[in-house]
């Protein structure tokens, strides 16, 4: 059984769900100790306790020390089944990062499609927006040869929550393997804007300071608008927030977001997401940090060789990389030179696929 320290690399909920998911890939069982014990509110929390049901419903593991609080867990995975499944985060715990769990097993899976009916945040703090695995992460899994359809039926923003997504995932029958280093030039620039519960000049507001931001810089995105009239809005709220992406004529894309929180102006909302998209353009990394991290467990399953850049070599990405060297006989190299960060995946394939 492999032993993870959850104090190691950036300490937190991640280790746990890049764990749980190589775990049901490989048939390895995992104790992991000391989870999060370096946080203000160490151990298990409501979020992670999302995680590892989702992973132990979808694998039929077995499971000991799955409680608030615990620090320390022992997963044992079984047999994925090729099924639907529905899974219920309750309150406003981020349905992105659960999906950060599962996604790398069902895109390996030996089954010709698995559905995911989700119920929890779509747009919580700390965690990617729904918005950005529906346009940023589930574009790029598509380049490996996965497709995953993202339908978002109900937002739920923090602390009330109650999104609903249906997901909806054919695995590839390889993983292909990625091979960019430059952003390349952009085929142009998208996004959403959204205000639930809010007056609809909040998601007008907060494209218009995006467009102005960028528009300044020479860039011209398209920005879809996404409220709704008094007495029709169908969500708990209330929230609001944007996402923007690019996409390359390599084929990828990049993103950043912000949400919307009481007593920040709307305008700071929709500038701070462009501030941070043009961030990842200057820089010319293939790929944004938050996506950077997202691929390493993806990539280390793939039949082939990877190499990719980003901006920064993130607390993220590193613990993600050290994770996986634990399960899969993987050589990766995290490199930093000019202003890139190159990463090189060479997998070696010893698993059955789950």
């Amino acid at each position: 059984m492999i032993t993870i320290d959850g104090s190691m690399g950036e300490g937190g909920g991640q280790i746990l769900r890049t764990a749980l998911a190589l775990s049901i890939v490989t048939g390895k069982p995992f104790k992991i100790i000391n989870i999060r014990a370096k946080r203000s509110n160490p151990g298990l929390q409501p979020q992670h306790l999302a995680s590892v049901m989702a992973a132990a419903k979808i694998s039929d593991a077995k499971v000991d020390g799955a409680y608030k609080g615990s620090l320390s867990l022992t997963f044992e995975p079984g047999k994925v089944k090729c099924s639907s499944y529905s899974i219920d985060i309750g309150t406003a715990g981020s349905i992105s990062l659960v999906l950060q769990t599962l996604l790398p097993v069902l895109a390996v899976v030996n089954c010709s499609e698995v559905t995911l009916d989700i119920t929890g945040g779509t747009d919580v703090p700390k965690a990617p927006p729904i918005d950005y695995v529906r346009f940023v992460l589930a574009h790029n899994l598509s380049l490996m040869g996965v497709r995953v359809n993202v339908e978002l039926i109900r937002r739920g923003h923090y602390p009330r929550g109650g999104g609903k997504v249906k997901v909806t995932v054919k695995p590839a029958s390889r993983l292909k393997p990625v091979n960019i280093t430059e952003l390349g030039e952009l085929r142009g620039i998208w996004g959403l804007s959204h205000a639930v519960r809010l007056p609809g000049h909040v998601a007008v507001r907060q494209a218009k300071a995006a467009e102005d931001y960028l528009s300044k810089l020479g860039l011209k995105p398209n920005i879809s608008l996404e409220y709704y009239e008094q007495g029709k809005d169908p969500h708990l709220g209330p929230g609001s927030g944007i996402t923007l992406w690019a996409e390359s004529i390599n084929g990828q894309r990049i993103g950043a977001d912000s949400l919307g929180e009481r007593g920040k102006p709307a305008e700071e909302v929709g500038r701070e997401a462009a501030e941070a998209l043009t961030t990842v353009i200057n820089a010319g990394a293939a790929f944004d940090d938050h996506m950077g991290d997202m691929l390493v467990p993806f990539l280390a399953l793939a039949e082939g060789n990877s190499e990719y850049t980003v901006a920064n070599l993130t607390s993220h990405l590193s613990t993600n990389i050290s994770i996986v060297k634990l399960f899969l006989d993987t050589r990766i190299e995290a490199v930093k030179y000019s202003k890139k960060v190159k990463i090189t995946i060479n997998p070696i394939i010893t698993s059955k696929k789950p």
